[in-house]
């Protein structure tokens, strides 16, 4: 999670994610968002097999200073394995470098769920191998989802293992 806004000229981003072993909603997901200004991004989600189109936001309320965290504020379809719902949810996020010399970014949080009606703790914790190869591991409050992702230019490529087992890619570009 990026505490910063982005900078660059691309404005819009397409995504798409595919897992195995899952309920329809979560099998295939595609996301375009538009970005409004660089702490601004908002957009659509949508499901294919499960025929759902959902609302995407995120807004960086606070950025990333040497000594804070950025506030980051947003909603998108509910976690990971349930069959519909929306998710609401601010995180805290600091890159670590500055303070310990480890490209590590932990960030924590709170979600509130639709479908069980109910909020939840999130965390993570991103680590920057180099420029193009980072790792998340993802904490959604239920399950651990770890991630590892690879960056060339507009584009980007990624492995997920939701719950740590089930494999799945994803991709997305900016333009």
């Amino acid at each position: 999670m990026s505490g910063t806004g982005q900078q660059d000229a691309n404005k819009w981003t397409y995504g798409v994610r595919i897992i195995a072993n899952q309920i329809d909603r979560a099998t295939w997901r595609n996301t375009l968002t538009y970005r409004f200004y660089p702490r601004l991004t908002a957009g659509v989600e949508y499901n294919p097999l499960a025929g759902k189109v959902s609302p995407l936001a995120n807004i960086v309320a606070l950025t990333e200073t040497h000594k804070r965290p950025a506030l980051i504020l947003g909603t998108s379809s509910d976690r990971i394995g349930t069959p519909f719902g929306q998710s609401f949810y601010a995180t805290f996020s600091k890159s670590l470098k500055h303070q310990t010399g480890l490209p590590i970014a932990p960030y924590v949080g709170v979600a509130y769920g639709t479908f069980e009606d109910r909020a939840r703790i999130i965390g993570g914790l991103n680590i920057n191998f180099n420029e193009r190869w980072s790792s998340t591991i993802l904490f959604d409050g239920v399950r651990v989802h770890p991630t590892v992702n690879y960056i060339r230019g507009r584009h980007q490529f990624g492995i997920i293992f939701e719950r740590g087992r089930n494999p799945g890619a994803n991709y997305s570009i900016s333009f």
